[in-house]
């Protein structure tokens, strides 16, 4: 508990060591993009993605989307064929390793990586089939353009490391409603591949009690959100507290101090948000005393009516989102 209380007092600190990385505007693409570090734990499209280039590579894995026991093997076998250290997880070295130069004409387990990222950050729908045509390759240049990089349709490493950084939109059929508390309207419903979907997972996994109201998370491109001291690097998010009558999209959100504040149900999420995700939680900011005696949330200032989630990656930039 006190290591997470002094996580959370550093939450003012990290509007500086951000603003040194992000870019202040969203309408243009991240100048010093990264491989997002994927490992056990984590789930969606770039774990996803990052299955298929193990395939491409020779590896046996699922292509589920999810990072289980069988993919960290593959990532050590790969890792062991490669000369790289070999512990499992997919940092930007294993990345740089696995992702290959594709362009129209190739086919195979990496175009189907291509055509997975395209989809989740670009909001598509290309068949996932492994045949790099004509619609992926307008498709690609698109997005170099989009992110401004040399757009001649050729997926090179700038491109792939482009494509990896680049954030996702939720899903609202996953059991999740979009509430815009702090006027950001859906510009800022975005966030890295990983917490997305893991945030995905917690509201499909949270039956009987009604949605999930998401609040922010971030920006198409990362950089600051009105309304927020953080909410930059694609890896935080609010949610709101359940009601007692399961209308937390419908009438309003509350407190945990309010007559018609639902705890268990609260705690619920609470404990489903860390289950989709274990190991990738840093912290639960949320004022509920009783939810901080179980070491569930964190207390915080303004945090009586949303808890503010934020996931980790095992290597970042920012040491506040190291897991």
């Amino acid at each position: 508990m006190v290591t997470l209380r002094r996580s959370a007092l550093a939450l003012a600190a990290a509007v500086a060591v951000v603003g040194s990385l992000l870019l202040s505007s969203p309408a243009s693409a991240y100048s010093n993009a990264f491989f997002h570090t994927q490992s056990a734990g984590n789930r969606g499209a770039d774990v996803l993605a990052l299955q298929h280039l193990l395939v491409h590579r020779g590896q046996s894995t699922p292509t589920d989307g999810v990072f289980g026991s069988s993919t960290t093997a593959a990532v050590r076998a790969f890792q062991t064929a490669s000369g790289l250290g070999v512990d499992g997880i997919a940092g930007p070295q294993t990345w740089g390793a696995l992702v290959p130069q594709i362009s129209e004409g190739a086919s195979g387990a990496a175009v189907r990586a291509l055509q997975v990222e395209l989809n989740a950050k670009r909001r598509l729908s290309l068949p996932v089939n492994g045949i790099f045509d004509a619609a992926v390759t307008s498709a690609v240049r698109s997005f170099q353009t989009h992110a401004g990089i040399g757009a001649d349709g050729v997926v090179g490493p700038t491109t792939w490391r482009n494509l990896v950084w680049h954030y996702d939109y939720p899903d609202f059929a996953a059991g999740i409603c979009d509430q815009d508390p702090d006027g950001n309207g859906t510009a800022a419903n975005w966030a890295t591949a990983a917490a997305t979907a893991q945030l995905e997972q917690a509201a499909r996994s949270f039956t009987g009690h009604g949605q999930v109201p998401l609040g922010d998370a971030g920006f198409e491109h990362g950089g600051s959100i009105p309304g927020h001291s953080s909410h930059a690097v694609g890896l935080d998010a609010d949610v709101w507290p359940i009601r007692t009558d399961s209308a937390q999209c419908t009438a309003g959100r509350i407190t945990w101090q309010s007559a018609t504040y639902d705890r268990a149900a609260t705690r619920a999420l609470v404990q489903a948000i860390r289950a989709a995700a274990p190991g990738h939680v840093k912290l639960i900011l949320f004022n509920d005393p009783t939810l901080i005696n179980e070491g569930l949330t964190t207390q915080y200032a303004n945090h009586d009516n949303h808890l503010h989630v934020r996931y980790c990656e095992r290597v970042h930039p920012n040491s506040l989102y190291v897991c």
